[in-house]
């Protein structure tokens, strides 16, 4: 099975030795997102609530050059360095996505890159 390399200029460029997803199949990877603003690659973290946002904003730009949108996701996975936060991801997630939710994991971490405080990737599958 062949697979496809998926970029957009609508998220933030890889700042690493990755894609920012690989389509195999009808199947997306994506990798994670932090709250970069894709134009400048500075941090939008003026707020929790801001990087929050943001990395939902980056997960649909990506989800949307694969060919699909936030819809798709049957998988996704939140890091947050203060699992305080989650109740504000749920509340905020769900300005995103309907029911039927994705499958979720959430995993507090020490750090993130760039000092970001939440991070999050995905797994869609296209019809």
């Amino acid at each position: 099975m062949s697979r496809q390399i998926i970029h957009t200029d609508d998220a933030p460029a890889a700042i690493g030795t990755y894609s920012q997803a690989v389509k195999v199949g009808n199947t997306v990877y994506c990798s994670g997102q932090i709250p970069l603003d894709p134009k400048t690659m500075t941090m939008m973290n003026a707020s929790i609530e801001d990087e929050i946002h943001q990395v939902f904003k980056n997960l649909a730009a990506v989800a949307a050059a694969s060919g699909g949108s936030l819809k798709d996701v049957v998988k996704l996975g939140v890091f947050l360095t203060d699992l305080v936060h989650f109740p504000k991801v749920n509340e905020i997630m769900g300005q995103y996505f309907s029911q039927p939710f994705p499958a979720r994991a959430a995993v507090g971490v020490a750090s993130l890159p760039r000092g970001a405080r939440v991070e999050a990737d995905m797994v869609l599958v296209l019809e």
